[in-house]
């Protein structure tokens, strides 16, 4: 019964949606309609990884390039939901497989289509992002599917708890689900998933290929960014609302110690930029955007990113690094990019999404978890004035991203077995 009001209420969406394609056409609506796939063909018995958005599709390169080496007479098919993760995915995978393809919605008509036009022996889901009737689909056809690196945020262990009888009729045709941490893998077994099913193995994160910045990479870089060479830099990523004006409260009092300091503010969603640089503006700070080309810009107290995939090596020039999403309720976002360019990493107390991840970066000395926004201009001012301590804190961080790698090793081991 369930499974029938599933598909009729996808039915109904996408007899609402016909007028909208043949208003609008070709386009990404039709793409999420699986009307339109790549041109070309596909063989059969393909591997088809699938990542939601840019933190998906992040944690997939290193998996799609082992994947490639390890099998090499499987061709490999890449879907994205988001048009941003689609952007980045365009950048550091279509090279690197058969077919990058837009992930359709859960309707039964769009999942057999997308099922006939992949031809998986495999299918990999990477993190979040699962949708009952392509899991359903996929398993009535004899077709395995695996959950990789996955992790089960507090908010979406809540809302399991209390439909847990659906939610395991949701998971069971998994075959196998690769849990980043033992508190993931406790959350699935407390609301009654298969123990047998449930591994806990680490987080692929860590098994990235970390591209050191090169001295000549960094001073072009700061070329490129408009900043004088020894400036003290402070690179807050992946900020949230709420967390800017914080940051920016910070900076203003950081200022009167550091007076050559500058802010680099890279929002989660770029769509804020303009939101950030006029809050920054109104704070009294010369602010400009990256994409502002270097001719057109005065000098600049903070400089708002408003491009997608820069980030990652742009913390590779800050001197102290924050990563967001953990001042607010958030949950945290990836604290490895920063850490692995020998970088003291700050975060807030919010970081449930990252949880193994931020403690242990902690206790390896390569991390401070601050609680608000007078603890971080405490801990901001203690390693601008400290040139030892940030040294000696950044060495621990890059040791903690090289370290805690093999989780890759034992996901292509389970995946090996499947196949």
């Amino acid at each position: 019964m369930v499974r029938f009001f599933y598909d009729f209420s996808w039915t109904l969406i996408l007899i609402l949606s016909i007028p909208l394609v043949a208003l609008l056409g070709k386009g990404r609506l039709s793409e999420r309609l699986a009307l339109i796939f790549p041109e070309g063909s596909l063989g059969e018995d393909n591997i088809w990884i699938h990542a939601l958005s840019v933190g998906e599709v992040v944690s997939a390169i290193s998996l799609v390039k082992a994947l490639r080496e390890k099998f090499p007479g499987k061709d490999i098919v890449f879907s994205v939901t988001t048009s941003k993760g689609m952007a980045i995915a365009k950048d550091e995978v279509a090279s690197k497989v058969k077919a990058l393809v837009t992930m359709p919605v859960d309707a039964w008509w769009c999942v057999r289509r997308i099922v006939n036009y992949t031809k998986p022996s495999l299918f990999v889901l990477v993190e979040t992002d699962i949708w009952p009737g392509l899991i359903h689909h996929l398993s009535k056809r004899g077709i395995k599917a695996i959950l990789v690196n996955g992790r089960i945020s507090p908010r979406t262990f809540r809302s399991y708890t209390m439909l847990p009888s659906l939610i395991r009729r949701m998971f069971q045709p998994l075959e196998l689900c690769l849990m980043q941490s033992e508190l993931d893998s406790g959350r699935l077994l407390e609301i009654g998933i298969e123990p047998g099913k449930v591994k806990t193995v680490g987080n692929i994160k860590f098994d990235r290929n970390w591209e050191p910045m090169r001295p000549a990479e960094q001073k072009d870089w700061i070329n490129r960014l408009g900043i004088e060479p020894g400036t003290p830099v402070w690179v807050a990523g992946s900020t949230h609302s709420g967390e800017e004006r914080i940051l920016l409260e910070v900076f203003q009092r950081l200022r009167t110690s550091f007076p050559g300091l500058r802010l680099i503010l890279a929002p989660r969603n770029i769509e804020r930029t303009d939101e950030i640089r006029r809050i920054s503006h109104e704070t009294g700070f010369e602010t400009v955007l990256r994409t502002t080309p270097l001719k057109d810009r005065e000098p600049y107290d903070v400089l708002v990113l408003d491009t997608l995939g820069e980030l990652g090596r742009i913390y590779g020039v800050s001197t102290v690094s924050f990563v967001g999403g953990s001042l607010v309720p958030v949950g945290g976002q990836n604290l490895l990019e920063p850490a692995s360019f020998g970088c003291p990493v700050l975060f807030g107390p919010y970081t449930h999404n990252f949880l193994s991840m931020s403690e242990s970066l902690a206790e390896a000395g390569g991390g401070l978890r601050v609680a608000d926004g007078e603890e971080l201009f405490v801990s901001m001012q203690m390693l601008l004035s400290d040139p030892g301590k940030r040294e000696s804190m950044g060495r621990l961080a890059e040791g903690f991203v090289h370290t805690n790698g093999g989780a890759l090793d034992r996901v292509l081991s389970f995946i090996a077995d499947s196949l």
